[in-house]
């Protein structure tokens, strides 16, 4: 596969979600958890969000309990999200980031990163308009330290 737009996810409604459909937009794909102390990054990828949207930039969340720090649902799991971080950006069922039954949108995103396993909930994957990487963001990294990264991004035509 030769980008993030060769992948498809499932949106939380049960629809396939092609991710060609953001082909041409810079994406920050995100594995979240509700629960996770560093759920409050939240806050801060839906500013981001809200702040580069009409410009061609979405954030994806996509849920993961590889932690067991999600939601029993995934229904729970995105009204959670939405009532105690506002968010409107987009979220997909759960998946999981490692081992068995990997998500192979993350396997994709590990193998561009060079870096291996997922070791946390929040790791952060900033992927340009051509669906090449950009830079993988640590857990504990926080939205505010990479606007500028999105900026460019979003920037770059």
């Amino acid at each position: 596969m030769a980008s993030v737009y060769d992948f498809q996810e499932t949106e939380m409604n049960g629809q396939t979600l092609p991710l060609k459909r953001y082909q041409g937009q810079v994406l920050l794909i995100v594995n979240t958890a509700s629960k996770c102390g560093l759920a409050p990054q939240l806050e801060g990828l839906e500013k981001l969000y809200k702040t580069y949207h009409d410009q061609g930039f979405t954030v994806l969340g996509l849920p993961s309990n590889q932690f067991k720090q999600e939601l029993a649902t995934d229904e729970e799991a995105s009204e959670y999200c939405q009532m105690h971080y506002g968010v409107t950006f987009p979220m997909t069922k759960r998946v999981a980031v490692n081992g068995d039954g990997e998500d192979p949108l993350f396997t994709y995103l590990k193998d561009a990163s060079g870096h291996g396993r997922i070791k946390w909930n929040y790791t952060k994957f900033l992927i340009g308009r051509d669906g090449q990487l950009i830079h993988r963001y640590a857990p504990t990294t926080t939205p505010e330290k990479f606007t500028d990264d999105v900026a460019a991004a979003v920037a770059a035509k």
